[in-house]
Parts: C-alpha cells; structure tokens; sequence
C-alpha cells in the first residue's frame, strides 16, 4: 500500500509517500523547518503545505513528538503548551479534507524498526529511543507495541526533566563534545538496562549517525543498534500506522 507519511519534530516537519509493505520512500522526502512558534494553526498549515506539495488526496500516517491517546495531544511535549487537550487528527482533518491517524513519533519510528528494520524478528523487550529535540522511546514485547512510554519525561537528579539533559538539543545548548553528552546518555541506557531488561534498544534521531563515534563511551550493559531507516523511521512508521487503521 502507498501512504504518505509525515514526521512532525521540533526542528523539521518531514514527509514522503512511502512503500507499507518495504518501508521504502516511493519519493524523494520533503522538508519544512518547524515553525516558531510551533502553535496548532501554524503547524497544521506546515501539514497542509506538505499535503499539496505531494498532490495527495488519501489517508495520511502522522508521527507527533508527544503523547497521543485516541488522536488527543494529552502532553504539549517541545512544540507549544497550546497543543494540551488538542485532538490532533481532527484538526489536521479539518485544516486539509483529509482523513489522519496519528500517534507517537517513538511509537511510529519503532513500529517501523521492529516491523521491517534493526529489530525485526527481536524477541522479548525492545526499546527504541530517539534522540533529538527532545527524548522518545517505544516500547516493544515480542514485536507488540506497548505506548505512550515516555522515558524523557522522567526526571534528573538534578530535578530537571531528564530530555532536558540528555536529549540532542542540550548537547548543542551547552556546546558539549560528543564523549561528555555520551556519557549523560549512558547514564539513561543503564537507568533503561535496570528497569526494562530489554533484550535490544534501537537509536534513532539524528545524532546516531555518530554512534560509531560515541559508542566507546558507552558502558552500560545492554545490546544496542542503530535504526535501519535512520531519520526516516518516523515517516515510515507513520505511514504503516495508517496503513494497518485503513484496513
């Protein structure tokens, strides 16, 4: 099946018809930079102008970078706290004529990974974490997604929100080399080892295209691999998410 699907973040709003049954990008991706401020009307109007730019007139896949329970935003995540209380899938609807199905950007990226990509077949408990803006996490027993984990949400030592520390963007905030932002992040890997277990934790986002480079510091004893679709999981996911809802 083809399904357009877009990956909305705090950076970018990103978006491509994609292939369901391979996980290939039938097109080449779009991107648009988020807006500032991130509101409900100036990202749906980003939406709509991706909608247009792919000509599409069908269902469309929606990975949101906060938590998504039946189409409401029930946390206003990094975009904006207008966000709070706002369903998602009927304004998207509304804004472009068009039927959405939107969850979790985590979710949707590891719906993609365990499904078609770094951990298909993995049995047990799979945790996929993206690293960007912010943190997200899907999480994952004998490939059936359990949602809305929100591993970034937990709190630091510090008292901070744990995104706040870990996540890509304060490594950029706080112009920290790629061993002193490791080995924050190794800290959450090993709080993840402890109390999940898994058997396999996926990295997504941006900066795991660095993990080559960041892997030495990383002591915490847990099997780890780079998402196959890279900065495209959320995409695909989307667009498999609603691909399995228009079934």
């Amino acid at each position: 099946m083809k399904i357009l699907g877009i990956d909305i973040g705090g950076t970018g709003i990103k978006g491509a018809v994609v292939n369901t049954k391979t996980g290939e990008l039938l097109t080449e991706r779009f991107r648009i930079p988020t807006p500032k401020p991130a509101t409900p009307e100036t990202v749906a109007n980003v939406v709509k102008e991706m909608i247009a730019h792919f000509n599409w007139k069908k269902a469309v896949g929606c990975s949101f970078p906060t938590t998504i329970v039946n189409g409401r935003c029930i946390h206003s995540g990094n975009l904006s706290t207008d966000w709070l209380d706002v369903r998602v899938d009927k304004l998207f609807k509304k804004v472009c004529k068009l039927p959405f199905f939107i969850s979790n950007d985590a979710d949707l990226a590891g719906l993609a990974e365990v499904s078609l990509g770094a951990a298909r077949k993995e049995k047990g408990v799979v945790i996929v974490v993206t690293i960007g803006t912010g943190i997200g996490s899907g999480l994952f027993f004998n490939g059936k997604l359990i949602p809305n984990l929100e591993i970034g949400k937990m709190l630091h030592t510090n008292g901070e929100i744990i995104e706040f520390h870990t996540a890509d963007s304060a490594r950029k905030r706080e112009n920290l080399s790629l061993e002193a932002w490791a080995k924050r992040f190794d800290a959450l890997l090993e709080y993840i080892r402890l109390v999940y277990t898994p058997s396999l934790v996926v990295l997504g986002g941006g900066i795991s295209k660095k993990y080559s480079t960041f892997k030495p510091y990383l002591k915490a004893d847990v099997k780890v691999k780079v998402a196959q679709f890279k900065n495209n999981a959320g995409i695909i996911g989307a667009a498999m998410y609603a691909s399995k809802k228009c079934k």
